[in-house]
């Protein structure tokens, strides 16, 4: 069910770049690396935890294909950091699930060890 409070329930036309049955896949607006993409299920739901297996599995299933077509427009890319923004104490700003699909290229940054654990900083190198 859509919510007309919400940005992601309004995606439309050319900020798509691709969907499937239950999920679409869009740009970041505030990249984080070029390419950054998000994936985002179609039903308002606000909670990763709270989406249905038949969601989850379509959210991967999307994953793997803008990975997919992001490494053919970019062959400079060597990883991905994948990463959701569970609840307001965990950054999420925008109350519809979305999954961020950040390409990575080598020196992107000084030092990429610990990925995503930099989210709290002094936990980041171990």
């Amino acid at each position: 069910m859509a919510n007309k409070h919400c940005d992601f329930c309004e995606i439309t036309g050319s900020r798509l770049i691709t969907e499937n049955d239950l999920t679409f896949a869009m740009h970041d607006l505030y990249p984080v690396t070029d390419l950054h993409s998000l994936v985002i299920p179609k039903r308002h739901v606000s909670d990763y935890f709270d989406l249905s297996q038949a969601e989850i599995q379509s959210v991967h299933a999307l994953l793997t294909d803008v990975r997919r077509k992001i490494q053919a427009l970019d062959e400079s890319i060597t990883g991905f950091n994948i990463g959701v923004n569970s609840g307001e104490d965990a950054g999420q700003t925008i109350f519809h699930c979305h999954i961020h699909l950040i390409p990575r290229r080598k020196g992107d940054t000084k030092n990429p060890r610990g990925g995503v654990r930099g989210v709290i900083p002094e936990k980041q190198s171990y």
